[in-house]
């Protein structure tokens, strides 16, 4: 043997793996937004997307903003921030609950829908490409290091 660690020359360098999340986020976001933009979607951010599609796939179930608080890990002032922002540009309705006016259930609008739908089929692209290359042992090996990277931050 003659020193050369051949096999861990794509290992990351201490301390660089959140370097490495943050540059995988960015680089998705700014396809994203470029696709978007592509599309005549450039006023949805990323965030808006997600929670089109989250409420798109979850039509038949009743949800509200806690729900999408807990769902999508984020604080209640910044899906208020999110949910207001989205009714404004006409994606989503709030509704009150008969009996709790301070609850209100969250609906897709037409425009969602199609905005939703739309979003979906270029974050289909952006997955597509993004795997070029990528072969299934390796894409189940990200996603089991991406599981088990979440659930050592959860502790």
């Amino acid at each position: 043997m003659d020193g050369d660690h051949s096999c861990c020359r794509n290992m990351p360098e201490p301390n660089q793996i959140g370097k490495m999340i943050r540059e995988l986020n960015s680089a998705f976001k700014k396809n994203f937004i470029i696709c978007g933009t592509a599309e005549g979607l450039d006023e949805v951010t990323l965030m808006h997307g997600w929670i089109m599609g989250y409420l798109y796939h979850n039509q038949g179930r009743e949800i509200y903003q806690k729900t999408i608080e807990s769902d999508f890990g984020i604080k209640r002032s910044t899906v208020t921030t999110i949910l207001q922002l989205m009714e404004k540009k006409g994606y989503i309705r709030r509704e009150a609950v008969e009996g709790d006016a301070r609850l209100k259930r969250i609906f897709l609008t037409e425009q969602g829908k199609e905005t939703a739908a739309r979003t979906k089929t270029m974050i289909e692209q952006i997955e597509h490409r993004v795997l070029e290359g990528i072969g299934k042992e390796e894409l189940e090996t990200f996603c089991k290091v991406v599981q088990k990277l979440l659930a050592n931050m959860d502790q």
